[in-house]
């Protein structure tokens, strides 16, 4: 049995929320640097309700002075093999 990796969302909302915390920015200055017209998308990012596209994650993680495997959590899910 292997196990796959998953992306825990909520974990990961909050690993965004905490990073952008910690770069001292708010969540109005994120929406600004993304050019958002509102704050939804990042509030759901952070709820874990949706994450960001493969762009805008390359950008955050630019944004604040990490990599894109530092703000993604995963989990692993035991899977088993496809027999044939």
């Amino acid at each position: 049995m292997m196990a796959m990796p998953i992306i825990n969302m909520v974990q990961t909302g909050q690993k965004i929320e905490f990073l952008r915390k910690e770069a001292g920015l708010s969540v109005k200055e994120l929406q600004e640097i993304f050019g958002f017209g509102t704050p939804q998308a990042i509030y759901k990012w952070q709820h874990g309700s949706a994450m960001p596209s493969l762009d805008n994650l390359l950008i955050l993680a630019s944004v604040l002075g990490v990599t894109m495997d530092e703000i993604i959590v995963t989990d692993e899910i035991p899977t088993s093999g496809i027999s044939a």
